[in-house]
């Protein structure tokens, strides 16, 4: 297995430029902030932009936890990887992460001042000091479920060496962990309700909600929904509408993954 490593101080813009690296360099896999990547894909692991502080970030990302350090480890070995691009913030970091996932010794090692300029260096330094703003070099569904309730930002890049040369695509994220903001923020289960109150008006043959149950957990929210149904509509064609314009509505909304969706007619309303 090739292993290179791509280095250089946090907040320098090695995420944004991950995919270009690795491809340069025919490397098929990426470890970034504790999450294995390929082809636009996270394969296992958690990011450690997901975590509380800075201390735990850093200890997600070196892989100090086993059971995160062993599903890497066997999702290395499940896909038959041939190259890996390790970042790190310095070299004794993709030392240590080598090492906790058990890989052949680094054979190169690339400097965001190689692919970087001063000018650009800055760029990123300011969107992460000022701004809070971390990318994650995946398309936003593939880390969508590890970040219910963070507000996700989409972003495109087109990239090549000159006006000649064949152009690469890249979708990214941008994300504000918990550990830039000043504070941190919660969704209560009364404004989903409220949500979910809403979009039941809009719905033709929901009568009324009965109860709505919410429960949020570290991967989304699960939603029960009881109502009562008008005579006359299909019950089938209500409660799929139902669930359709409440999932779009609360994810847009409030920025939660919904992961479990029940709705329940409990009595049908004659008019």
């Amino acid at each position: 297995m090739k292993i290179y490593a791509f280095v250089g101080p946090s907040g320098t813009g090695k995420s944004y430029r991950a995919q270009w690296v690795a491809r340069e360099n025919n490397l098929e896999c990426i470890i970034d902030d504790g999450l294995l990547i390929k082809n636009n894909k996270v394969l296992a692991g958690k990011s450690a932009k997901k975590e509380a502080s800075k201390i735990a970030s850093v200890k997600r990302a070196v892989f100090t936890d086993l059971e995160h350090r062993e599903e890497v480890k066997e999702a290395i070995k499940r896909e038959c990887v041939n190259g890996l691009l390790i970042l790190g913030t310095s070299d004794d970091m993709v030392e240590k992460i080598a090492n906790a996932l058990e890989l052949p010794p680094i054979e190169k090692k690339i400097y965001i001042e190689d692919v970087a300029t001063e000018k650009e260096i800055e760029k990123a330094k300011y969107m992460r000091k000022e701004l809070g703003k971390h990318v994650i070099p995946v398309p936003t569904v593939e880390v969508k479920n590890q970040f219910s309730g963070y507000f996700l930002n989409p972003l495109k890049v087109f990239k090549s060496k000159n006006k000649d040369s064949e152009t690469f695509e890249a979708e990214k994220t941008i994300v504000r962990p918990t550990f830039s903001y000043l504070g941190e923020y919660t969704i209560s289960e009364s404004v989903v309700n409220a949500i979910i109150y809403h979009v039941g008006e809009t719905v033709k043959g929901v009568q009324r909600m009965q109860k709505i149950r919410n429960k949020n957990t570290k991967d989304g929210v699960k939603i029960t929904i009881e109502l009562i149904v008008c005579y006359g509509i299909p019950i089938q064609e209500i409660m799929q509408e139902l669930a359709q314009k409440v999932k779009a509505e609360v994810e847009k909304v409030t920025a939660l993954n919904i992961i479990e969706l029940n709705i329940i007619a409990k009595g049908i309303f004659m008019a």
